[in-house]
């Protein structure tokens, strides 16, 4: 379960019902810091607030926590070469370098030289030395976390 994608999926949820986050702490019971800690990933809401939630935008209680994103911008992470560099780096400003480092892992040459270009204030190479063995299980859900993370923030982009 990947907080940060949970926060923003969220803050998207919110957003795209045109809901501020006063109105959504009333309707939950909650202070608007609550939402706030939410939205940040500070926090996650307790299941009775998630069963609100989900409720209100009419999704189940996993949906909330593995958001499947449609329609995807991208659908595989060989895709994200297909991204701006800058809107890349604005989706993935709130993953940790060793998350990233362990996406590439399983990429092609073309998308870490590509993505290292993006990144060049960081080590990835010497990270993904670091980081030893991983196993493939891991990889392709920290790729499948990136994918979710870019058609989220495409997702935002759009919103008024």
């Amino acid at each position: 379960m990947n907080t940060i994608l949970i926060s923003k999926y969220l803050q998207f949820l919110r957003k795209s019902h045109h809901y501020t986050q006063e109105n959504l702490a009333e309707y939950c019971g909650v202070s608007r810091q609550a939402v706030s800690k939410w939205e940040t990933g500070t926090t996650i809401p307790d299941l009775d607030i998630l069963l609100k939630i989900s409720k209100l935008y009419k999704i189940t209680i996993n949906e909330i926590l593995e958001p499947k994103l449609i329609p995807e911008y991208v659908s595989e992470f060989e895709q994200i070469r297909t991204v701006p560099g800058e809107e890349i780096r604005e989706a993935l400003k709130e993953f940790d370098m060793d998350s990233l480092a362990i996406a590439l892992l399983g990429a092609s040459p073309e998308t870490n030289h590509f993505i290292k270009q993006i990144f060049p204030e960081n080590d990835l190479v010497q990270l993904e030395k670091q980081m030893g063995r991983v196993q493939v299980d891991v990889v392709e859900e920290m790729q499948s976390q990136v994918v979710a993370m870019i058609n989220l923030h495409s997702q935002n982009r759009e919103l008024p």
